[in-house]
């Protein structure tokens, strides 16, 4: 794969991952074990949906930059491998350009 579109694949899930971080913030203390609808952070275009885990297993996936939440399927395996595979989602992780992006552009930094 390119490593335009490597980079490309990333920043767009990149921006996924910003969106879920609003989601993760907008929750109240001590609702960190109740299912949230986070949004799939495939890159995509166009996808919508939403996987429902808790705040402490996204937060479990947010502590490597390099690694996203998606749904079975939606992985780009020139790009990420799949290094978890959960109930209704994948953890993938970015691999090359695409991870140094991912880490790059990670709001935590």
């Amino acid at each position: 794969m390119e490593d335009e579109l490597a980079a490309r694949l990333a920043t767009n899930e990149s921006v996924f991952r910003e969106i879920n971080e609003g989601i993760e913030r907008g929750q109240w203390p001590g609702e960190e074990d109740r299912p949230v609808g986070f949004r799939c952070e495939c890159a995509r275009l166009g996808c919508a949906e939403v996987i429902e885990l808790s705040v402490h297993e996204y937060e479990r996936v947010r502590s490597d930059s390099r690694r996203f939440i998606v749904l079975p399927g939606h992985e780009r395996l020139e790009a990420e491998i799949v290094v978890e595979t959960r109930p209704g989602y994948l953890v993938v992780e970015k691999l090359g350009q695409a991870g140094e992006v991912a880490t790059d552009s990670d709001p935590r930094g």
